[in-house]
């Protein structure tokens, strides 16, 4: 097993506080720790375009200019490709959302490749201004769409935010639309194999804006590696605890969590006893 990149519930529990910090340009989409699924993900663009990839008319401009800077970083194109967003896209792990400021001063998701969506639809969310993007998500108030919406219009061309979101799922699936089939497997899974049967899912999100058009380029790299490795470290079993128990529980629904609740029990006592 490798050692995860990214282990976010050290940090803490999850909450809905934008929490984006600013790193180092040059770190934005390097190193590409997901590259050993760019097959899989280029397969699925292939095969599902009209479940991963979404343009509205207007957004061609950013679009072109968001696939130039993923290139600048990435390199080439790997095989051709219908668009430029996409093509982009072929040549990192990361899913490209590509939003605009319209004409009444709402940023709005106007292009996107999506491979690896944690529990929505493109097909829902293009055109969508920040409020409809977190719409479903509860406490979700004006004030934070307003917050988030401020730090748009603040960020400037060369400064990369990053964030971390996570959470549990009984297998290794990253093109998940719905939670539904988590929910199902999860629901007929021994405790006794709990700690190899779920995995630690990490979305490395982060936000830039490009200097031409003026767009926001929002990157999502999706990292899934198994508990069991994510727990085995001085301290991160307890700190996973904290950070599981320590979640406001109205947050904990909308993410599914207490469908996972036994397992990740079971796999924390497993966890404990191998040490």
């Amino acid at each position: 097993m490798r050692r995860p990149p990214y282990l976010p519930f050290l940090s803490g529990p999850l909450s809905l506080a934008p929490g984006l910090k600013p790193i180092a340009p040059e770190a934005w989409l390097s190193p590409d720790t997901e590259a050993h699924v760019l097959e899989e993900k280029r397969a699925l663009m292939r095969a599902r375009r009209g479940e991963v990839y979404g343009a509205r008319d207007g957004s061609e401009l950013a679009a072109l200019e968001a696939a130039a800077a993923v290139h600048g970083v990435a390199g080439p194109a790997v095989g051709d490709w219908p668009s430029a967003l996409e093509g982009a896209a072929s040549a990192v792990s990361d899913d490209l959302c590509v939003l605009i400021k319209d004409s009444d001063d709402l940023w709005r998701l106007e292009a996107a490749s999506l491979c690896a969506p944690t529990f929505w639809r493109l097909d829902e969310k293009l055109g969508e201004p920040l409020g409809g993007l977190h719409g479903p998500v509860p406490g979700a108030n004006p004030g934070l769409v307003s917050r988030i919406h401020r730090m748009f219009d603040a960020l400037r061309p060369g400064q990369v935010l990053e964030r971390f979101n996570w959470t549990v799922q009984p297998g290794t699936e990253r093109f998940t639309p719905s939670q539904a089939a988590f929910k199902a497997l999860a629901g007929g899974m021994d405790e006794a194999g709990a700690l190899d049967g779920l995995w630690l899912r990490v979305e490395r999100q982060t936000i830039s804006k490009l200097e031409i058009s003026g767009a926001v380029v929002f990157t999502i790299r999706v990292a899934i590696d198994p508990l069991r490795a994510a727990l085995d470290g001085p301290g991160q079993a307890e700190a996973f605890r904290a950070a599981w128990e320590g979640i406001d529980p109205v947050l904990a629904d909308y993410k599914g969590w207490p469908h996972y609740q036994r397992l990740v029990h079971a796999a924390l006592a497993q966890a404990g006893e191998r040490r």
